[in-house]
């Protein structure tokens, strides 16, 4: 008691909050214990619908049995003796009529007290009003968990972006979408994991904090291990870890994983993300090619109900076999309208990524100058499914190189929607090949490269043990999330976006 007095006191709560604590305190000083765990539970508020959405009032009334359901106030019309109001539960809500001559005056007292927001447990039988709307009539009901603040007004609900991703505990409460695309996330991680266990791939944990960051190009977060006083780097990729295991026999491999990069923050990029990452023995990327045509159909048609789907006023075909397949220089003189002159030739291409306003930094490669064309004029009008091919070397430290021409490597990266959503790449396992390649990252981060791929000693001599060849690949899964439940931003499809810290109250 003398905490909640100490809570309405405070100068920064609102009017309405203080209104709903001096409530709490009558609560309890009446008896009422504001936080019970004693009410059990014995349907969801869905299966009531499932069995009985289409029920008559006549089959209702001779229905001899009663459902205790619980969860969340939503909505409240009180006629004095009389209250009606919604209750929400994980699966879905509906309607509770609560009188007085059924509740007793006591109770019903004390339930005249709740809010909307409150947790609650009720018990009744099911009826239909004369409106026809299926309703629980109450004959017990207890207060579970006590809200001192009030939810978003009912028709404008959480509209401030800002306020939805920091506070999603409020988000989920009250908006139905959001609870939707997390259920639907679920329901895509377990779709690809079933595919990949279908198809012979085991799950497997690599690190997450690691002495070397490895797999990707992306400047990492670090961290330090006091007891053993050494520097860490949080996961850009499990890609070598991986990759190790491949050479110790485990043909294939994925694992469902966390990566952290310390970079921008965008609609197509949060720090920290979620990718598959798997890698198949004497595979090769077209082999890759034609599994991500079929795993991606079938989750979506597991997931959205066909291959065929709706993004963002577009639609996109994931019907296997209308894929787009073209090579990468094709796609910059065919998409992006540059000649090959230019693309191929120093100083013409770095002048023209330096008049589409694009930072060139003195020493780049040809290689990176190209993908910033790529990126600038190629990605944004990828809107069906491309496999973009044969990357050029200088940008794929970890591929392996092409038989025919080895400045480019048997590599893809899969475009839709104009982004990313997945790279792969045969492996390179010449470990003589790998050796300098490294060699040749670190020269570039020495030249101030933060990104640059660190030297790693222990995954050389895991390659010269001899790995098979094989083929691997990356799906971005918050990206494919965004795609099959469409969302424009990552922020929509994360639970926990990082924020910037939020503003200080009260002076603090």
């Amino acid at each position: 008691m003398p905490m909640l007095e100490a809570l309405r006191n405070r100068d920064e709560y609102n009017s309405v909050i203080k209104t709903r604590v001096e409530k709490a305190c009558a609560l309890l000083e009446s008896g009422v214990s504001l936080y019970p765990n004693d009410f059990s539970r014995d349907t969801y508020i869905q299966d009531i619908w499932d069995d009985f959405a289409d029920a008559e009032a006549e089959q209702l009334e001779t229905l001899d049995k009663t459902f205790s359901v619980a969860g969340r106030i939503m909505a409240w019309r009180s006629f004095g003796k009389v209250t009606f109001f919604q209750i929400q539960d994980r699966t879905s809500r509906i309607q509770v009529y609560a009188a007085r001559d059924d509740l007793g005056s006591d109770v019903y007292g004390l339930f005249k007290k709740s809010e909307v927001g409150d947790v609650v447990g009720v018990r009744g039988a099911l009826f239909r009003t004369k409106t026809g709307e299926l309703t629980i009539a109450a004959d017990y009901f207890q207060l579970m968990s006590k809200s001192l603040r009030p939810l978003p007004e009912k028709y404008h609900g959480l509209k401030d972006v800002e306020i939805r991703y920091r506070q999603r505990y409020v988000d989920l409460i009250v908006t139905k979408r959001t609870r939707e695309i997390f259920q639907k996330r679920t329901q895509i991680v377990r779709s690809l994991r079933n595919y990949m266990d279908s198809r012979g791939f085991m799950e497997v944990e690599t690190p997450m904090m690691q002495p070397i960051p490895g797999g990707a190009t992306a400047k990492p977060f670090e961290t330090h291990h006091n007891a053993m006083d050494m520097k860490l780097y949080m996961r850009i990729a499990p890609e070598l870890y991986l990759k190790r295991l491949v050479v110790g026999g485990f043909e294939q491999v994925y694992e469902i994983n966390r990566n952290f990069r310390n970079e921008g923050i965008s609609t197509q990029h949060n720090p920290e993300f979620t990718m598959m990452e798997f890698y198949w023995a004497y595979a090769t990327f077209e082999d890759l090619m034609d599994l991500t045509e079929d795993m991606f159909a079938k989750v979506a048609r597991e997931v959205c109900g066909s291959s065929v789907i709706e993004y963002q006023g577009q639609t996109v075909d994931l019907t296997p076999g209308k894929w787009v397949r073209m090579t990468f220089h094709d796609s910059l003189e065919k998409i992006g309208g540059v000649a090959p002159e230019v693309y191929t030739d120093y100083e013409q291409c770095r002048a023209l990524v330096k008049q589409k306003g694009e930072k060139v930094v003195e020493g780049e490669k040809l290689g990176k100058l190209q993908a910033k064309l790529f990126d600038i004029l190629v990605e944004p009008n990828l809107v069906q499914p491309h496999f973009i091919y044969h990357y050029p070397t200088d940008i794929s430290p970890l591929s392996r190189r092409n038989e025919q021409n080895p400045d480019l490597t048997d590599r893809f990266e899969l475009f839709m929607t104009g982004r990313e959503m997945a790279n792969a790449f045969s492996e390179l396992n010449d470990p003589l090949d790998q050796r300098e390649r490294f060699e040749e990252q670190v020269r570039e981060k020495d030249a101030g490269d933060e990104e640059a791929h660190f030297m790693d000693e222990d995954y050389v001599r895991a390659l010269e043990y001899g790995m098979p060849p094989a083929a691997g690949q990356g799906v971005g899964i918050d990206r494919l999330v965004m795609l099959l439940t469409d969302s424009a931003s990552i922020r929509e499809v994360i639970l926990f976006p990082l924020l910037r810290p939020e503003a200080a109250t009260g002076g603090a």
